[in-house]
């Protein structure tokens, strides 16, 4: 176990040999799920000697990095794989160790050529384009004049012209620093286009489709604003393409309650008081968690997951809630919060919390999870509506408590009230029982007592 208690991913595959044993350590699959994942960092070095347990890298997946350690002892032959490189497949062979007394050269040269590195573009594809681009020069459309490569305009600009003949050099640009935009050509006499190069200038039109347009190839325009390309993390990626396929395959509904909350912030500062002693500090988040487990369970309708031709009703519930950390979000999960404490939450929520801001979580702890809860009060969010976290049926939204107008006892009264909007998955809830979700959420809140008993 390592540091916080967090598994350590051992992968050491032997491979025997006429008379010593070398062996090649493999990227390992640190979650059932994972395909590829970042060597985010090697903590040894070709010529170190490693024993059982000794650490040996920090891989990265898409929502924790964990350390990595050896399995046997030798002297580390080969690094395959250098630190930093991304989209490294389960299974591929990042290094070479060898046994005692073994010839570490024979060893690593045994280990056959390093890995490719997944991020940066195969020289192979570079090296063919130039190939692949000149048999098929003459079939590239024509430009509309020889002239419009000298002057300034953005990409959607020569788009445009090209496809209307229009001649750049004729054309008086009102962008940045004189640059030709979509505008200026709204007005321009089309079909007036030069005529197309000469099979001669073939070799300049190759050596300039070789230039590189980032801004073009990655489908943004480029409006000569300053800017800076920042890479997508692993966690980005997937957060993007987990929350493109929510929105477009699950449908969405919203429902939302004004909730009152000054029941329980006194028994939370009553419990607060009682528990000092134990260094127990309970938030409003430990009370809703409890909160939305409870009526999860009341409600068993909504603690679902739909699965194509079946549905998953679960037994208990597995709370997911949302904290933001460095370059993205993640989901720790309250296992069973119907049935534990509210200080059992709080602490365990701290270390959840603690523990995923320094990327040390385990997959176990965020992989799955029955609901989900997202709390934006602290930024003063009133109200908003969040996204499904997929393969879950809803997730709770909350927002900030604030002293408002609220009718109490049939009187208007000024109470601190917050708004919660629960998405649910269509295919698997319906909207009434969505609603009997919010209610009993709602009640148990403004009846806090009640989901303590």
């Amino acid at each position: 176990m390592g540091e916080n208690g967090q598994p350590l991913a051992r992968a050491v595959e032997i491979r025997r040999g006429p008379e010593r044993m070398s062996k090649t350590i493999q990227m390992p699959a640190l979650s059932p799920t994972m395909e590829e994942g970042t060597l985010a960092k090697w903590l040894v070095k070709e010529g170190d000697t490693v024993s059982s347990g000794d650490l040996l890298a920090e891989i990265e997946t898409d929502k924790a990095t964990m350390e990595f350690e050896a399995v046997d002892e030798g002297v580390i032959a080969k690094i395959l794989v250098s630190e930093g490189s991304e989209g490294v497949k389960v299974g591929t062979v990042i290094a070479i160790i060898a046994e005692e007394g073994e010839d570490v050269e024979a060893a690593a040269a045994s280990g056959g050529k390093p890995a490719p590195k997944a991020d940066p573009v195969p020289a192979k594809a570079e090296a063919a384009a130039p190939a692949a681009a000149a048999p098929k020069a003459d079939a590239v459309p024509a430009a509309p004049a020889s002239s419009d490569k000298r002057v300034k305009a953005s990409p959607l600009a020569r788009r445009l012209a090209q496809s209307k003949g229009i001649d750049l050099a004729a054309v008086s640009g009102t962008g940045p620093n004189g640059r030709i935009v979509k505008s200026d050509l709204d007005g321009a006499k089309e079909g007036v286009a030069a005529p197309a190069a000469a099979p001669a200038s073939a070799p300049a039109a190759k050596a300039e489709a070789a230039t590189p347009a980032p801004a073009a190839a990655s489908g943004a325009q480029d409006f000569g604003i300053p800017h800076e390309v920042v890479k997508l993390s692993g966690m980005r990626k997937t957060i993007a393409r987990r929350l493109t396929e929510s929105k477009q395959q699950v449908p969405h509904i919203y429902l939302t309650v004004d909730i009152q909350l000054d029941k329980l912030l006194k028994l939370r500062g009553e419990l607060n008081a009682g528990l000092a002693s134990r260094k127990v500090k309970l938030s409003v988040n430990d009370l809703l968690i409890k909160a939305l487990g409870v009526a999860l369970m009341e409600v068993p309708e909504c603690n679902v997951q739909f699965a194509g031709d079946q549905m998953l009703q679960f037994k208990r519930a597995d709370i997911s809630v949302a904290v933001s950390i460095p370059g993205g979000l993640i989901t720790p999960i309250v296992t069973g919060a119907d049935g534990k404490g509210v200080a059992a939450i709080s602490t365990e929520m701290k270390d959840l919390a603690d523990r995923a801001k320094a990327g040390k979580l385990s997959p176990n702890e965020y992989q799955g999870g029955t609901a989900s809860l997202s709390n934006m009060g602290m930024f003063g969010i009133k109200q908003f509506e969040a996204v499904i976290n997929p393969p879950q049926g809803m997730i709770m939204a909350i927002g900030a408590g604030e002293r408002r107008p609220y009718v109490v006892d049939d009187s208007l009264q000024i109470a601190t009230v917050m708004s919660a909007t629960g998405s649910f998955d269509h295919r698997a809830i319906d909207g009434a029982d969505g609603a009997r979700l919010m209610k009993a959420f709602k009640e148990l809140i403004e009846n806090p007592i009640g989901m303590l008993a």
